[in-house]
């Protein structure tokens, strides 16, 4: 009895068993609407009532269909003692081609959906003709020269309401392209209708001669679609749908540089070239730099089309130090503005005048198609004898005013052998005892500086002092100029390098005229400050340097300790 029980239990659970494993979750597929035209987003929705096998394989879709998103929801409920539950799968798609296509049946593991025909029509209208939303470009001009600029420009015309849109970008084979200034937007009219316009601008500078194609540009849009929100939910978000515009091709006919231009090429709309002095009289003493500043403006063209503008030539008796280039690129929304600026500080070393050769840069004018040339005219400065220095006999010719004056009558003094002899070994003995007397105060210094090290700050040291010391020991040329020139202000009354070396000791003057060249040359990576610091130790003041605590008035510059 117990047997034929336990038999007729167990067929139950099998047949129960079997049951479940062969009842297939129903997935059920549709769609948003039926049919639907190109470049327009619908949705595809995959349903269930029960756990399918697997997780989905939409790859199939793809050959037709290009799936913009994707997201799955699960519900359940309870009515009437029964329980029920809903898994879906939302699809946000856009079709690939026109005509009939057909929905594949879509794996769940080892279920499986329904196949679906959709009926998918050609865009009812052209896009440039679209009332609600359409792209228009242009390119100016259309037949450019290489290199040259050319400003594309879309404008996307819509009268519906967008949450977000994606856009990409101009492509072009062998061209440059950036983007001009911000977006415009604005509103206009067409045909009588009020439209919002988006604007963009970009400069294109095609690198070759021929024929190239702008390729069409497109734009993805989440349009708020018409209706009201479900239940009228203050918190519901708007019901969207994705449309897709593209904007038509442009060619371009990319002309080769013109026969008869000669040099580099460089092609823009405006170019303007100048010069600047740091003396407008292009005077300077010997020693001291004259800083010229020469710039190069070109509207329509990139900074890397703009030449060279500083000569390399050497000059007999003047010595250049040229500055880094500042290069600059300006995004108008006219186009692009590059500018090219350099600057050179020329130290001459002995009186007279020299003569910089003229700079001469041709260039082609897109605007009237013509070859221009910006020049230069050579340059004359004039170097004076420094402080202690005689100009030599015939160095500096009479101009102006000087001509008209009678020549002063100079009469040359010779010395006996025995008094020249005698002046020579008093030179020398002279030169001795100075330096003898440096070495000694620098030991004393030095020794009372030893003395006193276990002390965070040594007596009598001001705080300028110490700001000096710690630019020299950190190598720090711009902060030792900074301390420099205040001490200069404080003790001299003088404001340049150059002026305080005059005041100052041969030793420590050397040291600070060493300083001026460095910071003119440009490399301030290899200044060791050592030897200023020492030789400003060893300089010995006419009046004591006012500590810190007595400086009334703070600094206009200030290294922090």
């Amino acid at each position: 009895m117990l047997t034929r029980l336990g038999r007729r239990a167990g067929l139950f659970f099998l047949l129960m068993l079997i049951a479940t494993l062969s009842r297939a979750a129903d997935i059920q597929v549709s769609v948003s609407r039926n049919p639907v035209a190109m470049n327009e987003s619908f949705q595809i929705v995959f349903s269930a009532e029960d756990e399918p096998d697997g997780e989905p394989d939409f790859g199939p879709l793809r050959d037709h269909f290009e799936i913009l998103n994707q997201q799955r929801s699960s519900s359940s409920s309870w009515v009437n003692g029964k329980s029920s539950r809903n898994e879906q799968w939302i699809l946000n798609a856009m079709a690939k081609q026109a005509g009939e296509l057909l929905i594949p049946p879509i794996r769940f593991g080892a279920d499986s959906s329904r196949p679906l025909k959709i009926v998918v029509s050609a865009s009812a209208v052209d896009p440039q003709q679209d009332g609600d939303l359409f792209l228009e470009v242009t390119a100016t001009p259309e037949k450019p020269y290489v290199q040259s600029q050319v400003i594309y420009t879309l404008k996307l015309f819509r009268r519906v309401q967008i949450t977000q849109a994606s856009l990409g970008e101009p492509e072009i084979k062998d061209a440059l392209v950036e983007k001009l200034g911000e977006d415009d937007s604005y509103t206009t009219q067409v045909d009588g209708v009020e439209y919002w316009v988006t604007e963009r601008k970009y400069a294109i500078f095609p690198q070759q001669s021929g024929l190239f194609t702008i390729a069409p540009l497109t734009l993805n849009a989440e349009v708020v679609a018409g209706g009201r929100p479900r239940f009228n939910g203050f918190f519901n978000r708007p019901s969207t749908e994705t449309r897709r515009v593209t904007s038509k091709p442009v060619t371009l006919n990319v002309l080769p540089v013109p026969a008869g231009f000669a040099g580099n090429w460089l092609s823009a709309e405006h170019l303007e070239l100048r010069e600047q002095w740091s003396d407008p009289g292009r005077h300077a003493k010997v020693g001291e730099p004259l800083t010229r500043t020469i710039t190069l403006t070109a509207r329509g063209a990139t900074v890397g089309q703009l030449p060279e503008l500083t000569d390399k030539a050497a000059i007999d008796g003047v010595k250049s130090y040229p500055d880094q280039p500042l290069l600059k690129e300006d995004k108008l929304t006219d186009g692009l503005t590059a500018l090219r600026e350099e600057k050179v500080a020329l130290i001459p070393s002995k009186p007279g005048r020299y003569t910089l050769p003229p700079l001469e840069i041709p260039w082609f004018n897109t605007r009237t198609g013509k070859i221009e040339s910006a020049r230069l005219p050579a340059a004359t400065i004039i170097a004076e004898a420094g402080a202690g220095e005689t100009a030599p006999t015939g160095s500096q010719p009479q101009t102006g005013a000087d001509a008209t004056m009678p020549m002063m009558r100079v009469e040359t003094v010779v010395a006996s052998d025995s008094e020249l002899r005698f002046w020579r070994a008093a030179t020398v003995v002279c030169a001795l005892g100075w330096l003898a007397t440096g070495i000694w105060a620098w030991r004393r210094r030095a020794g009372a500086v030893a003395e006193n090290r276990v002390k965070p700050v040594p007596a009598g040291e001001s705080s300028l002092e110490r700001n000096l010391k710690r630019a020299c020991w950190e190598n720090n040329p711009q902060a030792a100029k900074q301390c420099l020139l205040q001490w200069g202000r404080q003790r001299f009354g003088t404001d340049s390098l150059s002026g305080l070396a005059d005041q100052c000791s041969a030793m420590l003057a050397e040291e600070i005229e060493a300083l001026n060249r460095l910071l003119y040359s440009g490399g301030e990576a290899d200044w060791q400050g050592r030897l200023l610091w020492e030789a400003y130790a060893a300089e010995s003041p006419a009046a004591p340097v006012q500590s810190g605590v007595d400086d009334g008035l703070e600094p206009l510059f200030k290294i922090r300790d």
